[in-house]
């Protein structure tokens, strides 16, 4: 089968406005100079579309006038970020990624006779299983793997189906798959990511990245919050199962893990660097509205108007606490108690709202519920709307470069420089 293969790197960027692809390239661009190529993937979400009002054409419009302006000749693509056999249709046109979701189908039983056909295809799942660079061999029997199988294989079949509507639209030379089973309440294992691996090889999708979900907390806009050495070997062992994979299932050699909402979280970095150096593995790290607030900082750092407009948003957000939040419910931990009165951020200088939303953790002014509360709240900006905009407009020069900076020093350089 031939299909669009993912370069080693690649970074997911949101750009929620449509307005800042020209400093997200820029970032791209100084890696290169740097000798490290890193693949631009500009993703946005049905979801976020719909709460802004905005359509899929407008992410790839954004993205190639970036590609024009800046001579970038190297791969880009826009992903059609957490799609369902309900939402797909509209992306057809305008992505080249496609990051199918399945995480509603996991637990849900699949057939009796799915489970007992899989079992019998993939004896190997059975038994001791010994996979290079695992300390412990897997040991599994019968019920275990069919217990496994029973989980996760009604959601590989809707991800199978999903691939093959948007191959029956799209030359399957034109597009990446990614599928994505990070959004559920426990994280896989080893062994299960397997299993998975092998059901989508029957599937027979040309799968270029896997989401799994890891243990800890990966809250929106605000660091990892879990065991990092746990991490790390859940990390380790992942791209181990996926290199045996590839070989035993004859998957896409070009296969990579993917982790999801993996912007600001600055205490993974070090642990997936030292996993890619030793594995010479790649990776493909999506970032969540990490650019949208940069949009916010720029604007409270230009003044004026721009303050304003940013101390506006805050107390709307904090008016609509409750309903901005409720979507995000499993992937903030805000404090109330620690969100300041309206009244207080209207007395903030510049610096004052700045220090407390930028992800700058040795600043004691630094506020992570502030920020996870602004990082929910771009529907606040969406319903202001040609105002923001034009806000962003008028701020440019301090907008872009916090963007630019922010994805550079933050993400880019410590994760593959």
């Amino acid at each position: 089968m031939r299909f669009l293969t993912l370069g080693r790197y690649s970074l997911g960027i949101g750009d929620r406005f449509a307005h800042q692809a020209k400093a997200q390239l820029e970032t791209f661009i100084l890696a290169a100079r740097q000798g490290v190529d890193v693949i631009p993937v500009w993703n946005k979400s049905n979801r976020e579309h719909v709460t802004i009002g905005s359509a899929p054409a407008s992410t790839r419009a954004a993205a190639d006038q970036a590609v024009e302006a800046l001579n970038w000749q190297k791969p880009y693509h826009v992903d059609a970020d957490h799609i369902r056999f309900d939402t797909v249709e509209r992306f057809l046109p305008h992505a080249d990624f496609f990051t199918i979701d399945v995480a509603d189908c996991i637990g849900k039983p699949t057939d009796d006779g799915n489970a007992r056909r899989f079992l019998d295809r993939h004896p190997e799942l059975i038994g001791k299983l010994s996979i290079p660079d695992i300390q412990e061999p897997f040991r599994t029997d019968r019920a275990q793997v069919e217990r496994v199988a029973q989980k996760y294989l009604l959601a590989v079949t809707e991800a199978g189906r999903i691939y093959r509507h948007i191959n029956q639209k799209k030359d399957a030379r034109t597009f990446i798959t990614e599928v994505s089973m990070d959004e559920t309440d426990q994280p896989q294992t080893a062994p299960e990511l397997l299993v998975i691996l092998a059901a989508l090889a029957d599937e027979c999708i040309p799968v270029q990245t896997i989401a799994p979900k890891f243990s800890g907390r990966f809250n929106k806009g605000v660091d990892y919050v879990g065991d990092l050495a746990k991490f790390e070997k859940e990390l380790s062992d992942d791209v181990a199962v996926i290199a045996f994979a590839i070989k035993q299932y004859r998957l896409p050699p070009t296969l990579k893990l993917s982790v999801h909402s993996g912007s600001d979280k600055f205490s993974i970095y070090g642990p997936i660097r030292r996993t890619l150096k030793r594995s010479g593995a790649g990776l493909h790290l999506k970032t969540a509205g990490t650019t949208w607030l940069e949009e916010l900082i720029g604007l409270a750092e230009a003044g004026d108007s721009g303050l304003v407009l940013a101390k506006e948003i805050y107390a709307k957000a904090l008016e609509h606490l409750d309903e901005l939040c409720a979507p995000y419910a499993s992937v903030i931990d805000i404090q109330p108690t620690k969100l300041p009165a309206a009244e207080a951020v209207n007395r903030w200088s510049s610096q004052q709202f700045v220090s407390a939303v930028r992800h700058d953790q040795a600043n004691k002014e630094f506020n992570p519920h502030v920020r996870q509360l602004l990082h929910v709240g771009y529907k606040i900006a969406a319903k202001i709307g040609t105002r923001y905009l034009s806000a962003l407009e008028e701020c440019e020069q301090a907008v872009s470069r916090n963007v630019m900076l922010n994805l550079y020093e933050r993400h880019l350089k410590p994760l593959f420089l």
